[in-house]
Order: C-alpha cells, then sequence, then structure tokens
C-alpha cells in the first residue's frame, strides 16, 4: 500500500503550488544539516573585554588586584 507523501487538508491549491511545494521540500531535504557552532575560545569572548563590578568595603582595595 503506498502512502502519499504529501496530503491535502484544507483548500484546493493548483498543480503548480503543489510543484512548488514539492521543490521546496525536496530542496530542504537535501540540504546537509548544519554543523553546531564550535565553542568559543576564552580568547576571543566579547565578555572578557567587560571588567567585573567594583564592591566598596574593607579590603577592596587589596581585592581589586587579585585574579578571579
Amino acid at each position: 500500500m503506498n502512502r502519499p507523501l504529501l496530503r491535502v487538508v484544507r483548500g484546493d491549491p493548483s498543480d503548480d503550488e503543489l510543484a512548488a511545494l514539492t521543490a521546496v521540500l525536496a530542496a530542504t531535504a537535501s540540504q546537509p544539516a548544519p554543523e553546531p557552532p564550535r565553542p568559543r575560545s576564552a580568547w576571543g569572548d566579547p565578555a572578557r573585554r567587560l571588567r567585573t563590578p567594583l564592591h566598596p568595603g574593607p579590603g577592596a582595595w587589596r581585592a581589586s588586584a587579585l585574579p578571579r
């Protein structure tokens, strides 16, 4: 039993509209899946250019020079 790949549920599309839809779906299915993004290196991370907030209080001058 051959089942159709596409089924019109509502409306009355023309043959040209069905052909266009079939072409778009076939082109989309033939493309390879996109590669997942590679993790960003800490050297290129723009967040490293932002300064961390300053916390005033006793010993804050000493903590401001310490690495986090």
